[in-house]
């Protein structure tokens, strides 16, 4: 399978390609992802179709800084789940350490890795696409987010010591020098950002102590194994997809990054087909949704995917043997007993 991103890898696209006067949704169809669907931050889309997509806009918009604009748009909330413990790290050491060892959760294609030697600190971003491309864009946008990330822990007014890219210099280089400052270099043998080793012990002034035992639990409750199946792939792309109105196994096929085939293929190897699993992913979370009073059938209609409000009550009737009312009404009258 293909390495995956969130679609909150690109977070700000859709304006910075509009400031620029290109078209972000018709680039977007060039390389086989959905702009419908980019509003879900944490739907998984192909990494591959990413950096293209990035080369792709950095060409039309003649802009080489175009992986640095959407940088300057980083925030933490960007990394997903895992940003809520990140705040909370004692310190930038730290906080580095945890997004290098738990990247897969929230980028399947970023590699990065910190060294320490001689009182310097070398953070060295990669990406691991599976096959050779042009990925210039990418990797600056990678780099500007850890800088972005660094700036945060250690105060607007802090530099690095170098930043460093392998391809050779723009021929503007304004916009690396505006986020970098004087110590941006090209030609290096390295992608990433050098700083002093005393840098990453500085206290994190967002930390709250009384919180990070709690944020650190929180997190290894909803930390997935790295060793995740295309089963639990498919079936947390399915989750994220119902709500759209748009789940099907070609969306499904184009978020890993594959043809519906290879879906099938391996859905068949565990004993699943595409529609089993739809099936249970929607019987399971009608039973939550259902169970709250709080949400209204219509709501929860949509929520699984249906476009009317009838066709989800014949599907919750041939699944559980009653509609969803009355399916209701037996849940709220065993609730006194089950206190008991």
């Amino acid at each position: 399978m293909k390495p995956l991103v969130r679609n909150a890898a690109l977070n700000g696209y859709v304006e910075v390609s509009q400031s620029l006067g290109i078209d972000p949704r018709s680039l977007m169809k060039r390389v086989g992802l959905d702009p419908v669907g980019l509003a879900v931050q944490d739907r998984w889309i192909s990494g591959v179709a990413v950096v293209q997509l990035l080369e792709l806009s950095a060409a039309v918009s003649h802009r080489g800084d175009f992986g640095l604009l959407l940088a300057e748009r980083r925030r933490f909330s960007n990394l997903g789940r895992i940003s809520m413990v990140i705040r909370e790290e004692p310190d930038a050491r730290s906080a580095l350490e945890l997004l290098a060892r738990h990247e897969y959760l929230y980028n399947e294609v970023l590699r990065s890795r910190l060294s320490e030697a001689h009182g310097l600190a070398h953070l060295k971003v990669s990406l691991d696409l599976g096959e050779a491309m042009a990925a210039r864009q990418a990797v600056e946008l990678a780099v500007g987010a850890f800088h972005q990330v660094l700036r945060t822990f250690l105060g607007a007014r802090w530099q690095a010591v170098s930043v460093c890219f392998t391809h050779s210099a723009p021929a503007d280089t304004g916009t690396h020098r505006r986020l970098f400052g004087p110590v941006v270099e090209f030609d290096r043998e390295f992608n990433g950002i050098v700083l002093y080793a005393s840098d990453l012990d500085v206290p994190n002034p967002m930390s709250d102590p009384l919180l990070r035992t709690y944020a650190r639990q929180y997190f290894e409750s909803i930390a997935v194994s790295r060793d995740t199946t295309v089963r639990d792939r498919v079936r947390e792309l399915i989750e994220v997809l119902l709500p759209t109105g748009r789940c099907s196994i070609e969306q499904v096929a184009t978020s890993l990054g594959v043809d519906r085939r290879t879906v099938h293929r391996h859905l068949s190897a565990s004993g699943e087909t595409f529609s089993s699993l739809l099936d249970a992913t929607r019987a399971q979370l009608a039973e939550q949704l259902v169970a709250n009073p709080g949400r209204s059938l219509t709501e929860i209609s949509r929520l699984l995917g249906f476009s009317v409000p009838s066709a989800f009550s014949r599907w919750f009737s041939g699944r559980f043997g009653c509609s969803p009312r009355e399916w209701r009404r037996r849940r709220t009258r065993q609730q006194p007993s089950d206190r008991e």
